[in-house]
């Protein structure tokens, strides 16, 4: 059993507080190309995340489908996620996203804010301890 207190709302959680821009491509890629895409894509990742604005660019296998690829991104802003759009490095994502076999999923969704483990506890909390949730029982 673990038991943990729940954390104060942060900066993140206010009216007002700064959005952010959740990019994700998942794209299936052929066998024939996948050596060639995961190539490109490490490469194009380690030059985006020291771009201005990147939180995070990760790249994910799927389990459960062989071959599916999914980038994502984050960014601290929609301009900085347009101008990485417009950059020669977004070129490379878009040559293996062409050699995708189905029409890629790509996603831009903007997060005004989030919360994390804080929300697994609001939902498990005791109803006469509210400040106090049980995560595994």
């Amino acid at each position: 059993m673990i038991e943990t207190t729940l954390a104060p709302p942060t900066e993140e959680d206010q009216p007002g507080a700064i959005s952010r821009v959740n990019a994700t491509i998942r794209a299936l890629i052929p066998q024939k190309n996948r050596k060639e895409a995961l190539i490109i894509l490490r490469s194009m990742i380690e030059q985006t995340k020291l771009e201005e604005g990147c939180i995070s660019c990760r790249l994910y296998g799927d389990v459960q489908k062989q071959g599916a690829l999914m980038l994502e991104e984050i960014w601290t802003s929609e301009k900085d996620l347009e101008r990485h759009l417009r950059s020669h490095k977004f070129l490379a994502v878009l040559l293996v996203v062409e050699m995708a076999t189905e029409i890629p999923e790509i996603r831009f969704d903007v997060i005004s804010h989030s919360t994390g483990i804080e929300t697994v506890e609001k939902a498990r909390a005791k109803p006469d301890r509210p400040d106090k949730a049980k995560i595994i029982s």
